[in-house]
């Protein structure tokens, strides 16, 4: 009688949990209904399942509970159990996986008229790219790739020349409009996904594969990824920005494109982070609001603000406190002129050198106590320079 009674008991607990839950969908902010429509399906169809499966031990546990001069003799095989069990499984089956390979169909078949952007995805951080004024965007190859074209454009493509190039953890969309997600991976698994919009796709090294939405409102959203992806992966974080479209052609204006980019490197700017000024730092510096500490110092030059831009469109911040908090790597708080420790038994001063050195080639002089899973990144010797000022300023 127990065991019945606790089987009841875990019954009416779930579905008290369920109908009163805290925890439960974000608000929509997107077109997709039909993702929620096809979640609650497959949870109505399980929920079913699971309280008459339990109901039912409960009520053979009573039924045929031990009693004196009763005794269950066994039963083996039915057949018409059998098929009964066949068929209504075989018809769950289909009720459930139906409406979700219908959803997914039309989820990667995009409208002609989507506009366009593509997500970079990098341990740990996030890239983005729009065509420019032709409407189209470059062709790009992993071979291409290097400090000054992180994106990895073609640059005898003419199509590539005008795209424009976001470096920082932040997108944005005008609302109302259809926008087609083109994915890339430049190094692991990822999973491009925002709550809100109800969409997530893989994002598969070697492959691009694509989803597409409609934003129904405005706001800024958290990106976030959803396949584990190393040690920072909670950290991968961002944001896409919907907004009207006056908005957003201001900022789409500010940002810079490829042809722009490789100017800058040829005339010794500091790439990313000359793009991410030049851009405006609002992005960059809401994207990593959650990591500033109090005891961060203001920037004291251009140079260091351009570190501190390019460090957080690089995804240092995800694993490098600036208040002196614990973190994947060491916190930079009161990091220069330090005496660091390393896996080698050496010690190690941190000056312009070994930063730089750290920041180049992670795997050269590692930490003790940390592991040794910084990702190496493409920085100019002008980058370099920019983030180690930066470093300094965090006292």
């Amino acid at each position: 009688m127990a065991l019945a009674l606790a089987l009841i008991l875990i019954v009416v607990g779930t579905l008290a949990f369920h109908f009163w839950s805290p925890w439960w969908l974000t608000p929509l902010a997107s077109n997709w209904q039909a993702m929620d429509d096809a979640l609650m399906l497959t949870l109505v169809i399980t929920g079913a399942i699971f309280v008459i499966i339990n109901l039912f031990v409960a009520y053979a546990v009573i039924k045929f509970r031990h009693r004196d001069g009763v005794r269950a003799s066994a039963e083996h095989g039915s057949k018409k159990l059998e098929w009964w069990l066949i068929g209504v499984t075989t018809v769950g089956i289909v009720i459930m996986l139906a409406p979700g390979l219908d959803v997914y169909a039309k989820l990667i078949t995009a409208p002609d008229h989507a506009m366009q952007f593509e997500v970079m995805g990098q341990q740990w951080q996030w890239h983005y790219r729009l065509p420019g004024k032709d409407g189209r965007m470059g062709q790009t190859d992993v071979t291409h790739i290097s400090p000054e074209n992180p994106f990895g454009v073609n640059a005898k493509d003419p199509y590539g020349q005008d795209d424009v190039l976001v470096d920082t953890q932040e997108i944005h969309i005008p609302l109302d409009r259809p926008v087609k997600v083109l994915l890339r991976s430049q190094d692991v698994l990822h999973d491009f996904y925002v709550p809100q919009f109800r969409t997530r796709m893989n994002m598969v090294p070697g492959m691009v594969t694509s989803f597409w939405f409609t934003p129904t409102r405005t706001g800024r959203f958290e990106v976030m990824c959803a396949q584990l992806c190393g040690i920072g992966h909670a950290n991968m974080r961002g944001y896409v920005v919907v907004e009207d479209d006056a908005a957003y052609a201001k900022w789409l204006a500010a940002q810079p494109t490829f042809a722009a980019r490789m100017r800058a490197g040829a005339a010794g700017g500091t790439g990313v982070a000359a793009a991410a000024a030049g851009a405006g730092a609002a992005g960059a510096e809401g994207t990593a609001a959650g990591t500033a500490g109090a005891g961060e110092s203001a920037p004291a030059s251009d140079t260091a603000a351009q570190g501190k831009l390019l460090a957080q469109a690089r995804g240092c911040m995800a694993c490098h406190s600036v208040d002196g908090s614990p973190g994947v790597g060491p916190t930079w708080k009161g990091l220069y002129g330090k005496t660091e420790t390393l896996d080698s038994g050496k010690s190690a001063v941190a000056d312009d050198a070994y930063l730089k050195q750290s920041i180049a080639d992670p795997k050269a002089a590692i930490v003790r106590g940390f592991p040794p899973i910084m990702p190496q990144q493409p920085h100019t010797e002008a980058e370099l320079a920019a983030m180690v000022d930066y470093i300094k300023t965090v006292k």
